[in-house]
C-alpha cells in the first residue's frame, strides 16, 4: 500500500487537532485543504495504535490482514468467476458441478470459501443466499458481509418471506418467477450465478465482470433490473430451518 496505516494515523491526528485548533483553516497562509476524517476513523485509528504501543497488536501483520481484504479478497474475485462462466459454457458446466475445483483452476479459494457451491439465477428461477444461524459467508470469492445480511431480520425472514425481503431491499421479482432461498452453514457456502444480460454478447470477460456486483451474487439484486424504492427490512421471529438446503421455492 502507498500510504501506511501509521502514516495515515498520524496525518488523521494532525488534522483533526488542526480542526479543533482554528476550525480547520490556518488563517493568512496559503495552504491546501484537507479532509478531516470521520470521528469513528480516529477512534478505530486511536485504539489500533494503543494496541500497537501496548504490543498487543503487530503492526505488520495488521497491515498485512487489511492489505488481504482490501486487494486480495472481495467481490470483485467473485465477479471474475461470473464473468468467466459467462463467457466460457465449458467452465459453466465445471463450475455448477464441481464450484470448488472451477474457481480453483482460476487461482481462488480458501478463507473460509473451500466449500462453494453455485447456483444458477434462470428466467425461471431466482436464488438468494442466507445464513439462519450466524453469518456464514464466502468471504474469499464476495469479501466481508454487508451488516445487513448478518442482521436477524434478514436471517430470519428471508427464509419464509424471500419476496417481501427482497422488495424491501429493492428487488420486485415478477410471480412467474420461482425463488429458491439457500441456507449457508459452516458446511457449505453458496454464491448465485447471476444471468447475464442481454446485449454483452461481444463484451470481453473483463467488461462482463464490470457488470457484475456483489448483491447479485447474493441473489437481492438482478443485474440490468432497476431497484425499486428500498425500505428497512423489519424483524420478525420464525424458528431456525435445517442448514445448508434450499428452504423450498415460492412461486
Amino acid at each position: 500500500m502507498g500510504t501506511s496505516r501509521r502514516d495515515f494515523l498520524t496525518t488523521a491526528a494532525a488534522a483533526a487537532a488542526g480542526a479543533a485548533a482554528g476550525g480547520g483553516h490556518a488563517h493568512g497562509q496559503e495552504h491546501e485543504h484537507s479532509t478531516v476524517p470521520s470521528d469513528m476513523t480516529l477512534r478505530v485509528k486511536a485504539l489500533e495504535s494503543l494496541l500497537v504501543e501496548k504490543g498487543y497488536v503487530d503492526p505488520q501483520a495488521l497491515d498485512a490482514i487489511v492489505d488481504t481484504y482490501e486487494t486480495k479478497l472481495g467481490p470483485h474475485i467473485g465477479a471474475r468467476i461470473v464473468a468467466r462462466a459467462w463467457a466460457d459454457p465449458a467452465f459453466k458446466q465445471r463450475l455448477l458441478a464441481d464450484t470448488d475445483a472451477a474457481i480453483e483452476e482460476m487461482g481462488f479459494g480458501g478463507q473460509q470459501g473451500e466449500r462453494m457451491v453455485a447456483v444458477e439465477n434462470t428466467p425461471q428461477v431466482h436464488n438468494v443466499i442466507v445464513c439462519t444461524l450466524c453469518s456464514c459467508y464466502p468471504w474469499s470469492v464476495l469479501g466481508l458481509p454487508p451488516s445487513w445480511y448478518k442482521s436477524t431480520a434478514y436471517r430470519s425472514r428471508t427464509v419464509i418471506d424471500p419476496r417481501g425481503v427482497l422488495q424491501e431491499l429493492g428487488l420486485e421479482v415478477p410471480e412467474s418467477i420461482e425463488v429458491r432461498v439457500w441456507d449457508s452453514t459452516a458446511d457449505v457456502r453458496y454464491i448465485v450465478l447471476p444471468e447475464r444480460p442481454a446485449g454483452t454478447e461481444n463484451m470481453s470477460e473483463e467488461q462482463l465482470a464490470a457488470l457484475v456486483t456483489r448483491d447479485s451474487m447474493i441473489g437481492v439484486e438482478m443485474i440490468g433490473v432497476e431497484k425499486i424504492g428500498v425500505e428497512k427490512i423489519g424483524v420478525a421471529k420464525v424458528e431456525t430451518p435445517q442448514g445448508g438446503q434450499p428452504q423450498g421455492g415460492r412461486p
